[in-house]
């Protein structure tokens, strides 16, 4: 890695990073120079992810975090500004996704959707604050293009969680903007274990979804999301501020 990297120096802490788009974004930021912390709830798959990072000549830090717990989410923060100096990026992508019918989402399912989505996004978001505020940092926080969906059959409790970190990454920007924190959220498609999930358990009704994204071909999560996440954390995005962005190949229209 060199000085010449657009995130070269700069610290970042990526939830869920053990696989999948966080796994992606990891790596995206550690190409651009950032040193990372792999940071999820499985030791072994993030201790890969930061092999992987170290392999190509980055620096990474594996460290094991409960996202619906509180303590556990201030002593990871805490470590990561130990044994790196500080932390200028922050990229939520933790969630449990709650999936059923309203009739048939259990109370338990919907809870821990909620722990693990809005309720640690706001917790991450204050532990980190006076972090970020050091030297200027970047929130990113992982929305979804399910909430979108014009039929919401079966989706309504995940479309509810990741609407609320949509609001709660608006009320950031608004709030710590002027402390020099940047905080925006994506809505990613990519070729997640999550959408080869859900593939196959519904194979028409993912052949069907695929069939309207305009692009006609689901993300990669390292070269499309990631390296999208990376140029928003860079110095080439300092003036975008609490919005919310599709990474879809254009299948959800915000409006």
């Amino acid at each position: 890695m060199t000085g010449s990297l657009r995130l070269a120096d700069r610290i970042a802490l990526v939830t869920g990073a053990g696989q999948g788009v966080g796994r992606g974004i990891a790596l995206a930021l550690a190409g651009e120079g950032a040193m990372v912390a792999v940071v999820g709830r499985t030791l072994s798959k993030l201790e890969s992810v930061a092999a992987e990072i170290v392999a190509r000549g980055g620096r990474a830090l594996a460290l094991v975090c409960d996202v619906k717990d509180l303590s556990s989410i201030e002593s990871v923060i805490g470590e990561v500004v130990d044994r790196f100096g500080g932390l200028q990026i922050l990229v939520n992508n933790a969630q449990e996704v709650p999936i059923g019918t309203l009739a048939s989402i259990t109370d338990e399912a919907f809870t821990a959707g909620w722990e693990s989505g809005p309720l640690a996004v706001l917790r991450t978001m204050r532990a980190a604050r006076t972090h970020l505020s050091a030297r200027g940092g970047s929130i990113i926080n992982l929305a979804s293009p399910a909430a979108m969906r014009w039929d919401a059959s079966g989706y309504g409790a995940y479309g509810a969680v990741k609407e609320a970190i949509r609001q709660l990454t608006r009320a950031a920007a608004c709030e710590w903007g002027r402390e020099g924190i940047r905080t925006n959220a994506i809505l990613p498609l990519a070729d997640s274990p999550a959408m080869a999930g859900w593939t196959k358990a519904r194979p028409e009704e993912a052949a069907t979804f695929v069939a309207t994204v305009p692009m006609q071909r689901v993300g990669d999560c390292e070269m499309d999301v990631g390296r999208f996440v990376a140029n928003l954390c860079s110095d080439d995005c300092r003036y975008v501020n609490g919005q919310s962005i599709a990474v879809d190949g254009g299948q959800a229209y915000l409006g």
